[in-house]
């Protein structure tokens, strides 16, 4: 098998419940190497319990969990300790060490150390006491610990919290470098436009299941498209296109016609109405849109 096609994490049969209420329900999944993952779903959906089984830090009822073919539980978990980088909720930081100490927990190169610091740009700071660090400095140290060591699967849990955008930037480009050199992320945000530039497969969980497991090109293939216009007669107009049979209703003052239409019939129904048209726009869906209309259609 080639490393491009290698399930770098294979979940099968997952079950957990906490004081007696499933938190996870027959969760399975799996991807390859070289793969940006967004793990996404509502909060409280299970996403961090997920991401804590996969690290060996939690318990389960029933299921599997493998990494680089390795299997994983809290007594077995020797590949995460050497393979696998991760940040978990918050950064684990200590107040009175600098963040260039926090790296020398995590590796003895000082080569590695200095190649994440300048990634991250975080040469100012670095060698301050993390006391000293705002909340978006602390969450980039958490991030260089989880990438100094330069694993093969990263594990990041709302990493984008506390960046400022030049920061989020930075990092995005940071996950598209090292997931072009053979680097696997697992990534959970509720930042969902920044998730979608940068991941390539989505896993959507709810209530503790998977709903849907699907590249980024199947979702987009799935996006509904709209033609949004506006004109100077909204109301005339709205009911100029349902009379003629268009699939149009008013939002603000725009009006959407939600299915695929011949834009020029369409536009010639409102000028021989007499209707000036201002603006016309075409929109599709983005990932969060997507995906909530995904949750709704599986709730119907």
């Amino acid at each position: 098998m080639q490393r491009g096609q290698e399930k770098i994490v294979q979940v099968t049969g997952l079950q957990k419940k906490f004081s007696r209420r499933g938190v996870l329900r027959d969760v399975n999944f799996a991807f390859s190497a070289g793969k940006v993952v967004g793990l996404v779903g509502p909060n409280g959906a299970g996403k961090t319990t997920i991401m804590k089984v996969l690290l060996g830090l939690l318990t389960t009822d029933a299921g599997n969990v493998r990494i680089l073919g390795h299997p994983v539980s809290v007594n077995t978990h020797t590949v995460v300790t050497q393979q696998v980088g991760a940040l978990i909720e918050h950064p684990a930081i200590y107040p009175f060490l600098s963040g260039w100490q926090h790296l020398q927990l995590m590796t003895t190169s000082a080569e590695q150390m200095t190649w994440v610091v300048q990634a991250l740009q975080m040469e100012t700071y670095i060698h301050r006491p993390a006391k000293r660090y705002s909340l978006g400095m602390k969450q980039k140290l958490g991030i260089a610990m989880a990438l100094v060591n330069r694993p093969r699967l990263v594990i990041l849990d709302e990493p984008m919290n506390g960046l400022d955008p030049q920061s989020v930037k930075r990092l995005r480009h940071l996950i598209g470098q090292l997931a072009g050199e053979g680097t696997t992320f697992l990534i959970s945000s509720h930042i969902l436009s920044e998730l979608e530039k940068i991941i390539d497969t989505v896993i959507l969980i709810d209530q503790g299941e998977v709903l849907l497991q699907r590249t980024m090109t199947q979702l987009q293939e799935s996006a509904r498209h709209a033609l949004v216009v506006r004109t100077t007669e909204d109301a005339r107009g709205l009911q100029v296109l349902l009379q003629a049979g268009y699939p149009v209703t008013q939002r603000g003052s725009n009006l959407i016609v939600t299915k695929p239409v011949a834009l020029t019939p369409l536009l010639r129904t409102l000028l021989d109405a007499h209707i000036q048209i201002l603006k016309v726009n075409q929109h599709e869906e983005d990932l969060e849109t997507v995906l909530l209309r995904l949750l709704a259609e599986r709730k119907v």
